[in-house]
């Protein structure tokens, strides 16, 4: 698989950072992000940094913009389905639950959205649950874009560890 992968990359250099931006967006996406690993992802960017297809820094702004747009798509999706969603059946059997994960939410809310970005279990979901709590708009974007670098160059520091590792 890796040969496959490191054949297409190859012969699609032109096309080849595509795929980080793509993989950011896909494995934070509500829905999608629950079957998209972010394993893929490091993969593909350690694949890329080791041929010398991309420099670290362009990778980490690709991933970075990916991320930002798929967190802001979760929360605007969040926030045009909150008032719809509180009007559901589910919902309504559920207000209690719902309502104390809003106050979570609305308590916590700086540290849900940077530890949501960085926890691969809950990444595509908390955007979408912080929108449809009516977080701030701005106040969501300013820290998920600070929580996006921070993740970035996490995953850039990822990158060339796992590239000296595998190199030696």
């Amino acid at each position: 698989m890796q040969d496959l992968v490191i054949d297409w990359l190859n012969s699609n250099q032109r096309l080849a950072w595509l795929v980080v931006p793509c993989f950011a967006f896909l494995e934070a996406c509500p829905g999608v992000g629950l079957f998209v690993s972010g394993i893929f992802l490091l993969s593909i960017c350690t694949l890329l940094y080791a041929q010398d297809m991309l420099p670290l820094g362009f990778m980490m702004a690709l991933a970075f913009s990916g991320a930002c747009l798929s967190d802001h798509l979760g929360f605007y999706a969040g926030r045009w389905i909150g008032p719809k969603f509180h009007r559901t059946k589910f919902a309504t059997n559920r207000r209690d639950v719902i309502k104390r994960a809003e106050e979570i939410v609305n308590r916590f809310g700086v540290f849900s959205i940077l530890f949501g970005r960085l926890v691969p279990a809950v990444r595509s979901k908390v955007p979408l649950l912080v929108g449809i709590s009516g977080f701030d708009r701005l106040k969501f974007t300013a820290i998920d874009i600070f929580a996006c670098i921070i993740w970035s160059s996490g995953l850039g520091i990822l990158v060339v560890g796992l590239q000296t590792v595998f190199s030696s």
